[in-house]
């Protein structure tokens, strides 16, 4: 077969990087293109007719490449009975072509005939000295099987100058020397192999195996934590590479490293904010750490409580702390927002539950057993609602400004992302919530989890058994958060609570308020409520209207004796707090005694009071209910009501307990 080109300017164009009138150069691009295998065209340059010819001898290509690649299958196959025949005819017709030997010498040293295979090398090597690949075969021979490493450095370093860029061969020469138990000379191979290409993820490993054994334990965590995230395969090297970050982390863990990061970051926080943050174990949490701010417990300091069988605990510990720091960054601007969730908010929630609770009364639980139940799963979502977002910033901070943790990191997130899988997927979990909580959790679990892979490499999604839905819902979150990241002023991770709420309809199980407002308003109401406790009917004040109003009113009831319906509605009263906490008892006497001051009139209807859903209420039965309530919450305030209805009440008492129900 002839093929001619005429030397013309589009026959530089199929060749760019020669120079114009550069025949030599021509020459050699046009032979080394159209070489195929071990057959090398004849290449004739013609100025006379200003051409070039390419002389091919395409038969002998045809049957030598299919025996060749016959020969090729064979031996990935193991069958070298079968190979090598075909081998020999190769060489014999073709002795040139270097891998024909490379081969047969590959096969031989499989076979356990090391002197043979060495023969076959050295005439691949004398055909091409540049074969990579029988250069590095040459040095295995000797590091491997004659336990000389001298002469196999000289194949080795030979390799290398034949090939390099060929970082996968230098991975392998490495390879092979650390099985030697030469890990100084493996390491030269490995780490020239990542120069030339970082993100392999056996060389990673084979270095994160090499800082181990040299006891740099971060430098270990570090590579094969690289190795992980550049392995997109879920194969044996990555579940090697996850189990050895898992190990080298634990032994990290059981250093002081976190414990010296924390105390740090505490002691730096103490003293810019002019407080002390107290560090308690404790086993009564609902989470596995959490932060109790002062301002909320009317303390002088803040808590961090953390349940210390946790795996790393120290992340924990560092996790609240960024929790405050943010907090207090948010202070710093006046833009810090409050968490509020009432027992309005609860009971919506709760009756949005109706069809679980009679289920669950269909399989006999009790009323207790619901309730908690029910509670639990507020709390729960409500957590999720309000932590979530606020969580991936965290983490991302103490990802990127406290490295030394990141082992500390891995291990708790792994232990939490596992928690988080199990609390969705579990079979009786699942069957007892409803299907809308259990997809919500989901999806702000899955941010979680798309956090973490971009962090650690690690892709648990699949083990959530997700919806499309559900996963395109938690990518958009995680989007947004990352678009928030850039940047990120104080107090912005209230907005993505927000947001994320709202597109899962769970905005209306709290709210979300200014901290300095909600606190001034707190501040007043307790005063009020100071004041109601000292003086519940305003008596105390010097008001002549009022007193002679008061008068008035006692003697209206003394002329009508007994007041059956006082008592009636006494009873009714008596019955409504029974069982009742008393600090929820207390918190009803002080609203209806709060909305009294302006006082109650016996003639008008038509009172609420917002702790007693769904009633309206006269005036004697209010009066009745402001009784009661002081009665059992505040026996000892009840002389300051002035109210004359101490035998109404006495009477009540008999009646409700000679009731049957």
């Amino acid at each position: 077969m002839q093929i001619i080109h005429k030397i013309n300017e589009f026959l530089y164009s199929l060749f760019p990087t020669i120079a114009v009138d550069d025949y030599d150069a021509l020459i050699k691009a046009v032979a080394e293109y159209y070489t195929i295998g071990p057959h090398k065209p004849v290449v004739s340059l013609s100025l006379a007719t200003d051409s070039i010819s390419i002389d091919i001898d395409l038969p002998s290509i045809l049957s030598q490449d299919a025996d060749y690649k016959k020969a090729l299958l064979l031996c990935e196959k193991g069958m070298y009975a079968a190979a090598k025949p075909l081998l020999l005819e190769l060489i014999k017709a073709n002795p040139s072509y270097s891998e024909y030997h490379r081969i047969m010498g590959q096969i031989l040293s499989e076979e356990g005939e090391q002197e043979e295979a060495t023969n076959y090398l050295i005439d691949a090597l004398r055909w091409d000295p540049k074969n990579g690949w029988a250069l590095t075969m040459m040095g295995n021979i000797f590091s491997r099987y004659k336990k000389d490493i001298e002469t196999a450095l000289l194949y080795y370093d030979q390799a290398l100058v034949a090939n390099p860029t060929d970082h996968i061969t230098m991975n392998n020469i490495g390879a092979n020397l650390m099985r030697q138990d030469k890990l100084l000379e493996a390491k030269k191979y490995f780490e020239q192999a990542n120069s030339i290409s970082n993100n392999y993820p056996n060389t990673l490993h084979a270095l994160g195996l090499i800082a181990e054994m040299e006891k740099d334990l971060k430098e270990a965590f570090d590579y094969f934590i690289e190795a992980i995230r550049c392995n997109p395969a879920n194969d044996v090297l990555f579940n090697n590479s996850v189990n050895k970050a898992i190990e080298v982390a634990k032994t990290i863990a059981t250093l002081d490293i976190g414990k010296s990061a924390y105390e740090k970051y505490r002691h730096r926080l103490e003293v810019e904010n002019d407080r002390i943050i107290a560090l308690v174990k404790s086993d009564e949490i609902p989470t596995a750490a959490k932060i109790e701010f002062a301002e909320n417990y009317d303390r002088d300091s803040d808590i961090v409580k953390y349940k210390a069988g946790y795996p790393a605990v120290e992340h924990l510990i560092m996790h609240e702390l960024v929790h405050l720091d943010l907090v207090l960054q948010a202070r710093e601007r006046n833009s810090n927002q409050l968490f509020i969730s009432t027992q309005e908010h609860k009971a919506s929630f709760t009756k949005g539950l109706q069809p679980t609770i009679n289920k669950f009364k269909k399989m006999g639980l009790k009323e207790e057993q619901i309730n908690s139940f029910c509670s639990s799963l507020f709390d729960g979502i409500n957590s999720q609602t309000y932590n979530a977002p606020i969580d991936l910033f965290i983490e991302d901070y103490l990802y990127e400004q406290y490295e030394e943790i990141r082992p500390y990191q891995f291990l708790s997130l792994i232990a939490l992302i596992q928690e988080g899988i199990k609390a969705v997927t579990d079979k009786q979990v699942v069957e007892l919530t409803p299907r809308d909580i259990i997809s919500k959790s989901k999806t702000y679990n899955l941010v979680l989890a798309l956090q973490f892979k971009e962090l650690y490499g690690i892709d648990f999604i699949a083990d959530f058994s997700a919806s499309q839905i559900e996963l395109k819902r938690a990518n958009e979150f995680f989007e947004e958060f990352k678009e928030y990241r850039v940047n990120k002023e104080p107090a912005e991770e209230y907005e993505l609570v927000k947001h994320w709420a709202e597109d899962l309809n769970l905005d209306k199980n709290f709210e979300l308020v200014d901290e300095n407002e909600f606190r001034k308003k707190r501040v007043d109401a307790e005063s009020i409520l100071s004041a109601i406790e000292e003086d519940p009917f305003d008596l105390e004040t010097k008001d002549s209207s009022k007193e002679k109003e008061m008068e008035k009113f006692q003697q209206k009831q003394k002329e009508l004796g007994i007041n059956m319906a006082v008592v009636l509605f006494m009873v009714e009263a008596l019955a409504y707090f029974e069982g009742r906490p008393k600090e929820e008892i207390k918190a009803t006497a002080f609203e209806i005694a709060m909305q009294g001051t302006q006082g109650y009139s016996p003639d008008k209807d038509n009172y609420r009071i917002s702790s007693i859903k769904g009633k309206q209420f006269s005036g004697y039965h209010i009066l009745a209910y402001y009784y009661v309530s002081w009665a059992i919450a505040a026996p000892e305030m009840l002389s300051k009501l002035q109210l004359p209805y101490d035998e109404e009440y006495k009477l009540a008492l008999t009646m409700n307990k000679s009731n049957p129900s």
